[in-house]
């Protein structure tokens, strides 16, 4: 089963509270789940990672074979991809964990869109540290 699998991770303030995120779709389109947790302090970066792992780890649940990762950072994907090197020492062990999951699956893609075609695991991360914001007041 092949499942689309839109991720997204912010920090505001960078470091600041980080939230990642994963929205999973058929191909068609169904929606098929959504999840968001909270990171404490992190980096924009390390929120990243962190939703392409949470993204995984949930389509590996949900029986997936095959991933279509979308998400909206360039380094990440590239990275990924092989394209750029992880230089940050505190990114490597992310991508050596990312690399791994990914290996789970039979066949696996990843690729960026425009912040605004991945609007759904952008509102799901704002959401996530919207109600964090609200409730350490």
């Amino acid at each position: 089963m092949k499942v689309i699998v839109h991720v997204d991770g912010g920090a505001r303030g960078n470091p600041g509270p980080a939230a990642a995120a994963c929205v999973i779709t058929t191909p068609a389109g169904e929606l098929v789940g959504e999840h968001a947790e909270l990171l404490g302090t992190a980096t924009n970066n390390v929120a990243e990672y962190r939703a392409l792992l949470l993204g995984l780890e949930q389509a590996r649940a949900l029986g997936a074979s095959e991933v279509e990762v979308i998400g909206d950072s360039e380094l990440i994907a590239k990275q990924v991809q092989g394209l750029y090197k992880v230089k940050h020492a505190a990114m490597r062990p992310l991508y050596l964990e990312s690399m791994q999951a990914l290996r789970g699956f039979e066949r696996w893609s990843i690729r960026t869109v425009p912040r605004a075609q991945n609007a759904d695991a952008d509102a799901l991360v704002n959401a996530a540290l919207d109600q964090a914001a609200a409730a350490a007041r």
